[in-house]
């Protein structure tokens, strides 16, 4: 399951970090002409759409004979209603159990026999499929794919066989898991109308109780060409890409997609708290406070996200951020804490803090030395020399992620996935190098407040050690393909 690790931590912990640089870069005395001189080296990229609703976005990358190719469908655990949740993840085991015209993992053994790496990964707000090959072979990626969205075969028994599959990943990686079990008992009490309170995986409820006909109704529904983006980078020709899409997905028929409705997050009026009792090692903390994204903003407040992500660096962006520095290596309240946000989310999402008490320390006190943190950025504004380090680290992240093919690839599919124009990720170090002391200072004060707040506290209970053994022994689930 965990072929890509890289990949999962990417994309599944919890509350992605803003950056992660033990070492930080000496201070651009300018990010943006730093990235400005990053970006002239970058080629163009083209936007198509073809006559069935797909669109297809390829960018060029000639450092190396390779490609990236990633099929993204519109479609994650925040589409799903209560009663079949899990079922967006199910069926992305599914895509790799048969088609009409190949057999049960046929497509994974043809791709290993043409050189190539290929995985999937469902999330809350999209659904993606990639393979990266030799160049030439690009031709396979899109044959292969172009079949199985609309040609997938769900029989009962292979059904009922990868759904057991998901439910026993389900039990080694969140009811197994006590950090993770918090996470998403944390969920369902911070969120109460969105949908993001359901977890990727699903109910285990839900899962016993899914049908044949749950998933053929999904896949018919979201997997189609005009609910999918196709992007490309690597070294490729943009019209002999576009050639080979109109000959292998052109053929396919659109659907009806209705978008789903906005299930909006009920105004919260009040700190919320919560307990979890599961064995484990060490007591945990989790804190989330509501707050906007990108896409839920207007002109007026589209500053805010950048300003949040900003804070977030502040707080926990290296070894020389406020948390490391001054809870877990001044004080050693904290064995570890960290913050993170994520402005490119579909729907209005959660700034998240968490952390483990140091040894002699308890969960009161780390709570305690968190807000400490908090207050101290509503009543005084960064200074100049830190804002610009964290700033300093933008540029070095973007420009490393740019050395990327397959993070340029995820870059331009999850904007284009969410309802975000792909071209934002060419505006992310301008618009962060815009904020200033006195934003970040603002948003905290709006957004990091009690009436936003909902804590979750792991009580650790005694460990078996028959189950701990088991945990460790634990094998690779579903096929390889990543949650």
């Amino acid at each position: 399951m965990l072929r890509h690790l890289i990949l999962v931590v990417a994309l599944y912990a919890p509350w992605p970090a803003l950056y992660a640089e033990d070492n930080p870069p000496a201070v651009a005395p300018n990010p943006e002409a730093a990235l400005s001189t990053a970006l002239k080296t970058n080629p163009l990229v083209h936007e198509y759409t073809l006559d069935n609703g797909l669109k297809l976005v390829v960018k060029e990358d000639h450092r190396a004979p390779v490609v990236v190719s990633q099929v993204w469908y519109k479609v994650g655990s925040s589409y799903e209603p209560t009663g079949i949740t899990g079922i967006s993840h199910v069926l992305e085991h599914m895509m790799f159990q048969g088609t009409e015209k190949y057999a049960p993992n046929e497509f994974s053994h043809i791709i290993a026999a043409n050189g190539g790496k290929e995985n999937a990964f469902t999330a809350r707000d999209y659904t993606a499929y990639y393979q990266q090959l030799e160049k030439s072979r690009l031709p396979v990626s899109f044959e292969l794919e172009a079949d199985r969205m609309r040609g997938l075969t769900l029989g009962e028994e292979q059904v009922s066989k990868e759904v057991k599959v998901v439910m026993e990943e389900r039990r080694l990686r969140t009811d197994d898991d006590p950090q993770s079990l918090t996470y998403e008992q944390f969920n369902g009490v911070a969120f109460i109308s969105s949908p993001y309170h359901h977890p990727v995986i699903g109910w285990m409820d839900d899962l016993v109780n899914l049908r044949v006909e749950d998933l053929k109704e999904w896949y018919k529904t979201w997997y189609a060409p005009n609910n999918a983006t196709v992007v490309v980078v690597g070294d490729v020709d943009p019209d002999a890409v576009l050639t080979l899409a109109k000959k292998y997905f052109g053929p396919l028929k659109p659907s009806k997609i209705t978008p789903p409705k906005p299930r909006r997050e009920l105004e919260q009026k009040g700190i919320r708290r919560m307990v979890v009792k599961a064995p484990a090692e060490l007591p945990y903390l989790l804190m989330g406070y509501h707050v906007p994204v990108l896409k839920a903003t207007d002109k007026d407040g589209a500053w805010e996200p950048y300003a949040l992500e900003v804070l977030a660096g502040i707080l926990s962006g290296g070894d020389s951020a406020r948390f490391a520095k001054h809870l877990v290596r001044e004080s050693q309240i904290a064995a570890s804490a960290s913050a993170g946000y994520g402005l490119y989310a579909r729907l209005p999402d959660l700034f998240m803090l968490n952390g483990t008490p140091g040894q002699g320390h308890n969960i009161d006190e780390l709570e305690q030395a968190i807000r400490a943190q908090i207050k101290r950025l509503q009543d005084e504004p960064v200074s100049a020399v830190e804002l610009a380090r964290i700033k300093a680290q933008v540029v070095a992240n973007q420009v490393y992620e740019r050395d990327s093919t397959f993070a340029q690839a995820m870059q331009i599919g999850s904007l284009e996935t969410v309802g975000l124009d792909w071209r934002l990720m060419d505006a992310y170090v301008e618009r962060v190098s815009a904020v200033t002391p006195e934003q970040i200072q603002q948003v905290a004060r709006k957004y990091l407040i009690d009436d936003r707040l909902t804590l979750a506290t792991l009580d650790p209970l005694p460990i078996d050690p028959d189950k701990k053994r088991a945990a460790a022994q634990g094998g690779a689930l579903g096929g390889g393909h990543v949650r």
